[in-house]
This record gives structure tokens, C-alpha cells and sequence, in this order.
């Protein structure tokens, strides 16, 4: 068992350790919403599919056009019109035009378009009050073409990518099953929410917070409950929860004669690491069991939810093969103070704003129990071993994702 590890040393076992091969599920695209593609995805036809409209118009040939102003307007006569789905089918003459609207084919012989607004309407005639253009014509292929990949293997099926796998007409697309995520809390003092909360109790925040950050992940989470600070009863659990990707257990992994999940670990799996150099979430675990892979997260709640973010999040994201980063950083000015901690790296809470350029500021009560630093902050502040960092400097910063 490796201890007392760097940040960046801890997430590379973390890494490593996400070895798993998701099973591959094929669904209709209405189910298909923030799933993770498992294949590259080629468009089956070009869009536009022929070269059409960009506005709402007339279509006709630019020549006849080239000399119309509004005091000398160009005369032309109307020969049919051709609104989206419903192609004019003749040819546009010397001396023609077809009204069309924003999305249907250019008729043949036209290959200029002008704006409704730049024309008046007389009758079968349309007065052209300024020449007309080819570039509101959109040309065949100008979105998509046959045969080309537009998404890949990796891609979140975001709502835009999801209407481009419909726009590149397939109905159904091949997905990685969710990784399955149990969550188990620990600690005779944890109560659910809604029962009695007893002298000394605690209400199981931690479940719900995780449960929230699997989802975003892209996991399904898999509440466990709790079990007591009782090596069998945590073993008892453990052995019952089913097939499972990852295992998060909150609490039990510090230094205390309580802290039993680390003890049966020990004893009945593999430890790959305990403890890193950061704060908070310096007793951070992980392990195998089985050859199931377990993050022992810290109990304190902003503890458990950060390290979740910094390597339950990358962890599940190596599984499911997101071709994304599962988080990303910005440079902002420190609009606060944030102080550092000795030979450990940082991540204070912080509210980024990024009105009149990056700027980010304390949400206040750092502790590790303050969960609401972590409900209404937006960001992480990231400073490195033995700094500080004062109003005005500039800070790393990692966005959280999960806060709107």
C-alpha cells in the first residue's frame, strides 16, 4: 500500500485502475439523451440535400437583377412558388421568379436569391428593389455529406449532438452501458433523512450528493444505504450489492478506531493508496475488493464530494471512453484572499463569475462540513503546496459543472 500521495500521483493509480470493459447497448435516439457513444457515427445523407434557401424570398436568374434599386426597380413575373417540402418543379426563364421560403430547393435556372424585404409584390409581377445574390443559397452538402463522421466513439450525446445523429438520419445509435455505481455510507450516526434525528445524529447527505455526481458523470448509481461501524456488517454489505463498476464508501477511511471500512480493505482486498496531500480530502482511498475497484471517500461532506469530482469523475469518464476531459480550468483574479495549507494542495470553494472577465471570490466558511459552500459555490480554487493567494492575484480555477 502506497500513502501519502501527491494529487497528481493518486489520480494516475485511479486512472489505471479503471480497467473495465463497458457492454455496448443499442437505443432509439429518444432514449439516447446523455448517453455516451460507443461507435463513430458517418451522416447516411448530405444536408441540404440539393442546394435550397437560406430566407424567405424570390429565386431567379442574378443577371436579370444586376441594375435594380428602389428608384429604378427590376420587373419580374411570379411563376409559381416553393415552399419547404414542396419543390417548384419547371425552370426559371429570363425575365422569372419563384417565390420561395427559408429551406426549399433553388428552382432550376435561378441562382440568385433576394430577400422578401428587398421586393414589392404587384399582382403576377414582383419589383426586385436591389439586385439579387447567390449568398443566401445554401449549397448542396453545406452541413453534412455522405458518408463523412461527425460524431465519434466517446461523444456525450449532448441535445445538439443528438439532433445531428437525427439530422444524419439514424434512428437508433449504439451506447456504453452506464457504469454501475453502489454507494455506501458508513457510521452509527448517520440517519436518513426524514427519520428522528437522534442527539449526535447526522442526516445522510452524502448519498445524495454522490448520487447527483454519478448521474452528471454519466453513472448509475446504486444506493447501497448504510451499515454501522461494524467490520461484518460493512463486509456483509459489500458482498451482497451486485455487479458493480465502482464502489464509493463515505466515511470509515481515516484514522480513527471507527474508521472500519479502511480496517476491512486491509485485511480482505488490495489497498493501492491511502491518504494524499490535499485539502480537503486527504484521507482519500482506493482499493480493490474482488476485483471490484473502491474509492473510500472522506465523510465530511464537502470532503467526499470533492475527491468524487477529482477522481471519481475522471474514473468513470476513462471507462465510459468520453473523448472530452472530465474537467476542465481557467485562470481568474482572485476577487478574496485564499489560503493555502503547508505541503498540501488546495481547492477552496470559490463563486467564479465571468461578467467582465474571470474573477472568482470565497464562498466563505471553508470547513470541510460546510456543505453549503458546495451548494451555492460554483467553482474550485486550486493552489498549490505552501501558497497563498491574495486579492487580486490570479488563481487556477476548476468550473463545476454540476452547479447551474
Amino acid at each position: 500500500m502506497r500513502t501519502n500521495l501527491s494529487v497528481e500521483e493518486a489520480l494516475s493509480l485511479v486512472l489505471e485502475g479503471a480497467r473495465g470493459e463497458l457492454s455496448v447497448e443499442e437505443l432509439p435516439l429518444r432514449e439516447a439523451y446523455g448517453r455516451v457513444l460507443a461507435e463513430d457515427l458517418a451522416s447516411l445523407v448530405d444536408h441540404p440535400d440539393q442546394d435550397d434557401t437560406a430566407v424567405d424570398g424570390y429565386a431567379c436568374r442574378e443577371a436579370d437583377t444586376l441594375l435594380a434599386s428602389p428608384e429604378r426597380p427590376v420587373r419580374l413575373r411570379v411563376i409559381g412558388e416553393a415552399p419547404a417540402g414542396k419543390p417548384f418543379l419547371g425552370e426559371v426563364g429570363q425575365g422569372e421568379a419563384v417565390a420561395v421560403y427559408t429551406g426549399a430547393p433553388i428552382p432550376r435556372g435561378a441562382d440568385a436569391v433576394i430577400r422578401v424585404e428587398d421586393t414589392r409584390r404587384e399582382g403576377a409581377y414582383v419589383l426586385f428593389l436591389a439586385p439579387a445574390s447567390p449568398k443566401d443559397i445554401r449549397p448542396k452538402g453545406d452541413d453534412l455529406r455522405r458518408g463523412e463522421v461527425y460524431l465519434r466513439r466517446g461523444d456525450l450525446l449532448t441535445p445538439g449532438r443528438l439532433g445531428l445523429a437525427a439530422a444524419m438520419g439514424h434512428p437508433r445509435v449504439r451506447v456504453y452501458r452506464r457504469p454501475r455505481v453502489g454507494i455506501l455510507s458508513t457510521g452509527d450516526e448517520v440517519v436518513e433523512p426524514g427519520e428522528p434525528l437522534p442527539y449526535g445524529g447526522v442526516y445522510n447527505s452524502n448519498a445524495y450528493s454522490l448520487l447527483g455526481l454519478v448521474l452528471e458523470a454519466g453513472g448509475e448509481p446504486v444506493l447501497l444505504g448504510k451499515v454501522p461501524d461494524s467490520p461484518e456488517a460493512v463486509m456483509a454489505k459489500l458482498e451482497e450489492a451486485g455487479h458493480l463498476d465502482l464502489l464509493l464508501t463515505s466515511g470509515g477511511v481515516s484514522m480513527g478506531e471507527y474508521d472500519v471500512v479502511r480496517k476491512v480493505l486491509e485485511e480482505k482486498g488490495e489497498v493501492v493508496f491511502w491518504k494524499v496531500r490535499q485539502q480537503p480530502g486527504g484521507p482519500l482511498l482506493f482499493a480493490r475488493l474482488g476485483g471490484l475497484p473502491v474509492l473510500g471517500l472522506p465523510g465530511n461532506p464537502v470532503s467526499s464530494m470533492v475527491t468524487f469530482f477529482l477522481y471519481g469523475r475522471p474514473f468513470l469518464f476513462r471507462l465510459l471512453k468520453r473523448t472530452e476531459p472530465p474537467y476542465g480550468t481557467l485562470k481568474a483574479r482572485a476577487e478574496t484572499p485564499f489560503k493555502g495549507a503547508k505541503g498540501k494542495k488546495v481547492f477552496r470553494r470559490g463563486v467564479l463569475s465571468l461578467a467582465q472577465g474571470p474573477s472568482v471570490r470565497t464562498t466563505g466558511n471553508q470547513s470541510s462540513g460546510v456543505l453549503r459552500s458546495m451548494a451555492f459555490g460554483n467553482a474550485l480554487v486550486v493552489l498549490p503546496p505552501d501558497q497563498d493567494a491574495r486579492e487580486g492575484e490570479e488563481v487556477e480555477v476548476i468550473p463545476l459543472t454540476f452547479v447551474p
